[in-house]
């Protein structure tokens, strides 16, 4: 029999790798009674259907409180086939799924997609769950019912109640159904943590390093590992039709190079759909801006301007200090505001 979670949890906090915390305490019964009820074994028969799966659980609350890290321990005590992993992620698999079942002209392209995924596991553990993209807002109800009824635990993990899911979305009434059919089959629970864990891995830490080269780059290599934990998966994002592509991401952190997002032809909505999807967005090797290079300088103010707006946190290496990274050229004036947003976003505390 496998470690439980209680005792997985309380063995990490005695060796020092985590803090305690109440409110993280309070969640882990949620978490075990879903492992022990996967544990028994399955009664079905030839005459005879296996009992229904043990209610999910939707954890929801405030970013950097552990949710992450309690999915990853809960995983870590199951003795089934279990996946982790992005919500984001999930959903472009399923999409592309279900648009080849298209072209082949299968009548119900969500039920062979929903049953390739519980034919492999029988739980699904989800990161952020958040829905705000209409393709999946259509897709996600009919996708989840198959995957309970086949027999699927859901658990994921949220920054917000399902309520305000797929907010003053399109055809938001069609959504619905899902919200109802999440309160039906997964326990909603909010883990209402003190702390922020994640402020407190970057508290003392330096979030701009210049100029470019070896240390800046060891440097953020070691806040890369602290965030990250050693995993990463790449990313791929729809935006109108197109995808943008996050080479590596890991628990709401995203690592990419300038070039990256400011050297390709990406706009406004490319950068609202990355700072609402990330909570923390590393950006390395920005260089100094001119009017050689004004394209990518316009796209980086543009950027800069949706990690402000939606409070991302942002942790960089530059050519120079933000007041000098762009400092002749069309746009050098209007860049004093950019300079400000960049120097506001390394204060002690921003993004919570």
């Amino acid at each position: 029999m496998s470690e439980t979670l209680p005792a997985l949890y309380e063995r990490r906090v005695a060796e020092g790798t985590l803090d305690a915390d109440p409110a993280q305490r309070e969640t882990l019964p949620e978490f075990e009674r879903i492992r022990e009820e996967l544990a028994k074994p399955r009664k079905g028969g030839l005459f005879r259907k296996a009992p229904p799966p043990p209610k999910g659980l939707y954890l929801w609350g405030g970013v950097g409180r552990g949710k992450s890290m309690l999915m990853d321990l809960f995983v870590e005590t199951l003795e089934v086939p279990a996946r982790r992993v992005h919500f984001h992620a999930f959903m472009q698999e399923i999409q592309s799924g279900v648009h080849a079942e298209r072209q082949k002209g299968t009548e119900d392209p969500i039920r062979p997609v929903a049953r390739k995924v519980s034919d492999a596991v029988r739980v699904l553990a989800f990161d952020e769950m958040q829905i705000t993209d209409i393709a999946d807002a259509m897709i996600v109800g009919r996708l989840f019912e198959q995957l309970v009824a086949a027999g699927c635990v859901v658990v994921t993990t949220s920054n917000r109640v399902p309520d305000d899911l797929y907010k003053d979305g399109l055809n938001r009434q069609l959504f619905l159904p899902f919200i109802d059919h999440i309160k039906d089959t997964m326990v909603v629970k909010e883990l209402a943590a003190a702390r922020d864990y994640r402020q407190d891995r970057l508290a003392g830490t330096d979030t701009y390093f210049t100029p470019n080269g070896p240390e800046a780059r060891e440097a953020i290599e070691a806040v890369w590992q602290r965030l990250s934990d050693g995993r990463e998966e790449p990313l791929e994002l729809r935006v109108q039709g197109r995808t943008l592509a996050l080479p590596r991401f890991s628990n709401g952190v995203a690592r990419a190079r300038f070039y990256d997002l400011c050297g390709r032809m990406l706009g406004p909505a490319d950068y609202l759909k990355l700072a609402e999807t990330v909570r923390v967005l590393i950006l390395e090797d920005v260089p100094q801006l001119s009017r050689q290079n004004f394209n990518e300088a316009k796209r980086f103010v543009t950027l800069i301007d949706a990690l402000y707006e939606a409070r991302t946190r942002l942790i960089m290496s530059a050519a120079a200090a933000p007041e000098y990274l762009y400092v002749e050229g069309v746009g050098a004036f209007e860049f004093d505001r950019t300079a400000s947003r960049l120097r506001e976003m390394q204060s002690e505390g921003w993004g919570s």
